[in-house]
């Protein structure tokens, strides 16, 4: 898969069985969602609100709260109670350290935070893309921050297939897909429904990887995708060099022993012709 592989930034993808970090806490929190509006981060929120908690969606834009992660201005004001932190803000673009520093040092000044939740990609430690490089780095500064910290690992998204494969649809004729490439999918709802599980004020460290039911080539889900809106194209597997694609005909984007989604790739297009 290329960097973009489940971004949910504010600027721009469930099983019962978990290890660990099911939660705990019933009452009611203040919980601050960076990346609010995103893919991934407008379902925590709802489900956080739906909850009973009180939740701060961060943003530039945003009346109530305008923050800006890569610069930290507005943090403090926004940070102000908190006892839960769940970053989902992400940019392939860069600056994702910058943005965790930030955070972690208004954490450090508000002194109410118990708790920072963050989404991240299974393989980030093994596959050599850069932007999984980044999440990682992301992940060891918040676990090197000395504050509660959960970091949970998933699969791509579906709608990250969705569109990798749309894009390289509108060559004429022709979808060429890395050869040899494996992904499994999981429905983003099914993370968000994890995330909220695990944003309460205990941390719980590296909980159990997420991913979906399924491992498939990507070539395969490319075909069902474009049969599935009805656009004519043959799929060609290319094969390709480097480290980082090395790393994914490995399988080191894969979670074959944590297969606890539900909602296979096949659901997913039933749903979205259903829309």
């Amino acid at each position: 898969m290329d960097s973009n592989a489940h971004t949910d930034g504010t600027d721009s993808t469930h099983g019962t069985d978990f290890e660990s970090g099911s939660g705990g806490g019933g009452g009611k929190n203040t919980v601050l969602v960076t990346g609010g509006t995103g893919n991934l981060g407008a379902l925590v929120v709802t489900r956080l609100r739906d909850a009973g908690h009180e939740v701060r969606v961060l943003s530039r834009r945003s009346a109530q709260y305008p923050v800006d992660l890569r610069s930290g201005r507005g943090l403090d004001a926004a940070m102000a109670g908190v006892q839960v932190v769940v970053h989902c803000a992400s940019t392939p673009r860069g600056g994702d350290d910058a943005a965790a520093r930030h955070l972690v040092e208004a954490a450090r000044r508000a002194g109410t935070v118990t708790n920072i939740l963050y989404i991240s990609i299974v393989g980030v430690d093994v596959v050599p893309v850069g932007y999984y490089r980044m999440k990682w780095k992301v992940e060891r500064i918040l676990e090197a921050s000395g504050l509660g910290v959960t970091i949970l690992r998933t699969t791509q998204f579906h709608d990250l297939v969705a569109q990798v494969v749309g894009a390289v649809s509108k060559i004429p004729l022709v979808a060429p897909l890395p050869g040899g490439v494996r992904v499994q999918p999981i429905a983003v709802e099914e993370v968000a429904d994890r995330m909220a599980q695990l944003a309460v004020p205990a941390p719980a460290g590296r909980v159990a990887d997420m991913g979906g039911p399924e491992v498939h080539t990507l070539a395969d889900l490319g075909r069902a995708y474009l049969a599935a809106i009805g656009r004519r194209r043959r799929v060609v597997s290319l094969p390709l060099a480097g480290k980082a694609y090395a790393g994914l005909k490995r399988g080191g984007n894969l979670a074959p022993a944590h297969a606890v989604g539900k909602v296979t790739f096949a659901d997913f297009l039933a749903g979205r012709a259903a829309r």
